[in-house]
């Protein structure tokens, strides 16, 4: 299984121009983050985890010509935006594309995009095909995955476990029942916004106290705003199995 964060970042608490913060204006590639997503490939399977703003400037700079299916953590437009520029791999393919994501989720995405879901005909359209998921384990092809719920302050959010993998993104609480299902993780994903608190995603310590608890061997942080800081200087302060996610890191198992 590869793994490669096609973004680490947010829109959350970053201004939208003229940014001039040690972060933003830093030469460092690390510092350079897009909206947060990853690609998991897998027995030939090419799946995407949220289609952000970003999206098709991420599949084009990792190269990845192939789509085999989109899943959704959350119907919030920082990780659906970019969903009409599937319609490059249904060209390509020559299929739709299927997407997987909670019953809530696709009625969101049929309001945000409710011209890829009116029945036209029409040349060009996006296509593709909904599944709605539960919180119960299901598979793409030969890969099982099993979604975790999370909260978003309020809202359900679904993280997801690929075998040893455990993907979790927009959270700031765990129930008790959905840490079971990561405890065993070799590499666990979790969101640090920030330092300071902030009422809908874990800060840096609230992720470290949790990693401290469910114990992965190996955790990189994702979901990062400029808040948190510089990626060296953040890095050298994390425990040692512990790291800074960044676009484009692949991890391979």
């Amino acid at each position: 299984m590869t793994i490669t964060f096609l973004g680490t970042g947010t829109s959350q608490g970053i201004p939208v121009i003229a940014c001039d913060c040690t972060v933003c204006s830093s030469l460092d590639f690390r510092d350079n983050r897009t909206r947060t997503s990853i690609h998991v490939e897998y027995q030939g399977q090419s799946i995407v985890v949220d289609t952000g703003p970003d999206f098709r400037f991420q599949m084009l700079r990792e190269r990845i010509k192939k789509l085999d299916a989109v899943l959704f953590t959350h119907q919030h437009r920082d990780h659906t935006a970019g969903l009409d520029e599937v319609r490059s791999f249904n060209f390509k393919q020559k299929s739709d594309v299927p997407v997987f994501a909670s019953e809530d989720v696709i009625k969101q995405l049929k309001k945000d995009f409710g011209y890829i879901f009116a029945g036209a005909n029409y040349p060009g359209l996006p296509r593709i095909v909904t599944n709605s998921i539960t919180n119960n384990t299901f598979k793409i092809g030969a890969q099982e995955i099993e979604p975790i719920q999370v909260l978003h302050l309020k809202l359900p959010v679904f993280g997801f476990r690929f075998g040893d993998f455990t993907y979790i993104t927009d959270a700031n609480h765990i129930p008790e029942k959905e840490k079971i299902k990561i405890m065993g993780s070799k590499t666990l994903v979790l969101n640090a916004l920030q330092l300071n608190t902030h009422p809908s995603h874990f800060n840096l310590e609230e992720a470290l106290q949790l990693v401290e608890e469910l114990q992965p061997q190996t955790t990189y942080l994702t979901h990062i705003s400029h808040n948190l800081g510089l990626h060296k200087k953040v890095e050298t302060d994390l425990p040692s199995n512990v790291h800074l996610a960044y676009d484009g890191l692949k991890l391979i198992s």
